[in-house]
């Protein structure tokens, strides 16, 4: 459909039969998210008119939402490969025009802050020592501890920019430098903690990326799930998938948006994790 036509139809939202309002709504919903820059454009002048505005904020954010659930859809049919571009879905719910090229470009360069540093000869922990010496003492990234259910914990592109976050957000980031630098490093889904493991033949240990790399053993993990009054499980101890860090970080903001009662980016996401069931 062409630009004047659609312009067209957003006048007709503030029509006075809501009969002629659903149809036109429909319509447009059949045109997808390509019309987004146009309700953009309409958007920026109708100030003078806040309740097209309105109309217009809802159309963009139901398309940005259906272009969301997409991609998640496509990344988690693909295998789930790349965590990088599933994290970058997710940001992309409440910052549409983040881009992955973007966020790319800001994990190679903290790869870069590391890798001239790094040497293959040393022992693995004193290897992730010096990760730990770049990520936490020279670059500043730390634990969210002031705002840790804030839903902009779990936006990859808020927590690069803010050097905050919580814990799976910072094991992501820590995650993907480390196995760019060749290491067998993966997430695992601890009750109420995300932690990392370095998992080689027959060497593994485990890593607290939310308490600045702190390396630690099973043991430490036997004793945590007993204060829990768990019992063992594998999944306490063994690498999680792509997918099931995803879903993880989609809980996360569930929970965050409902203690802060924001009860309609709870449903939405809501319905969204089922996508990923």
């Amino acid at each position: 459909m062409e630009e004047p036509a659609i312009k067209a139809m957003i006048q007709l939202l503030d029509d006075s039969d809501t009969e002629v309002v659903q149809l036109v709504e429909a319509q447009m919903r059949t045109l997808g998210s390509a019309i987004i820059p146009v309700l953009e454009s309409e958007w920026e002048q109708l100030s003078f008119n806040p309740y097209l505005q309105t109309k217009i904020e809802d159309l963009i954010h139901e398309f940005q939402l259906d272009l969301m659930k997409s991609r998640l859809t496509h990344w988690k049919e693909g295998g789930g490969m790349d965590l990088l571009e599933g994290m970058w879905i997710i940001s992309t719910y409440r910052y549409p025009d983040f881009s992955y090229a973007e966020l790319q470009t800001t994990m190679e360069q903290l790869y870069f802050e590391v890798w001239p540093q790094m040497r293959d000869d040393l022992h693995p922990i004193d290897q992730l020592k010096i990760l730990n010496t770049v990520m936490f003492d020279q670059l500043k990234f730390g634990a969210n501890t002031k705002n840790f259910h804030a839903a902009n914990n779990s936006f990859l592109n808020v927590v690069l920019d803010s050097k905050k976050g919580n814990p799976i957000s910072l094991c992501v980031i820590y995650m993907w430098i480390a196995q760019k630098l060749g290491m067998p490093v993966y997430g695992v889904n601890l009750p109420n903690l995300f932690v990392l493991t370095y998992k080689k033949d027959e060497l593994q240990f485990y890593i607290n990326v939310f308490n600045k790399g702190l390396i630690f053993n099973k043991t430490d993990i036997d004793n945590y799930i007993a204060q829990l009054n768990l019992e063992p499980n594998d999944i306490y101890y063994q690498p999680c998938s792509n997918l099931e860090i995803v879903r993880r970080v989609l809980r996360n903001l569930i929970m965050a948006y409902e203690k802060a009662g924001d009860d309609s980016y709870k449903d939405e996401l809501t319905n969204l994790i089922g996508s990923l069931d």
